[in-house]
């Protein structure tokens, strides 16, 4: 009978540590959201990109991105996001897409301009750069890069 209880004592807390661990992921992913405007941009491609990646200005994290589709007009991927309501972007800002690291994963890099008028909430970034291909800066960095031996001639 002691066997029972101690299973289910261990069990009970083995599911309230559990339950801490998702309210802390929960409060550090702030997936509940503090809300925002949505803004979209288009790009020629997107790269490693994914819904839930973040935007930032200076490296810091003002955004993510909520949604990836393509528009069947001109095949332009349309990345819309969710920027936070105390961050104004000016209607010049521009939009890259930037590789996390060697391993994978982006985000958007976002660079206000200096112009007074601001995008409303549903309006578009107009200046937005593709993520680049790895594989081809790789091959590009392999193939054209100047030998050592002729340097000297």
């Amino acid at each position: 009978m002691t066997r029972g209880i101690v299973e289910t004592l261990t069990g009970a807390a083995v599911l309230a540590v559990a339950a801490g661990f998702f309210a802390y992921a929960w409060a550090r992913a702030d997936i509940g959201g503090a809300g925002g405007y949505t803004v979209h941009a288009r790009f020629s491609g997107v790269g490693a990109l994914n819904v839930g990646a973040q935007a930032r200005i200076g490296g810091i994290p003002v955004g993510a991105v909520t949604k990836l589709e393509l528009d069947t007009e001109t095949y332009m991927a349309v990345v819309t996001m969710v920027i936070r309501d105390d961050i104004a972007l000016t209607a010049d800002t521009t939009a890259a897409i930037k590789a996390e690291g060697l391993l994978g994963g982006a985000y958007v890099a976002l660079e206000p301009g200096g112009e007074l008028e601001t995008i409303p909430p549903g309006g578009e970034i107009l200046f937005a750069q593709a993520a680049p291909d790895m594989i081809d800066l790789m091959t590009q960095l392999v193939f054209s890069r100047p030998s050592a031996a002729g340097a000297g001639e």
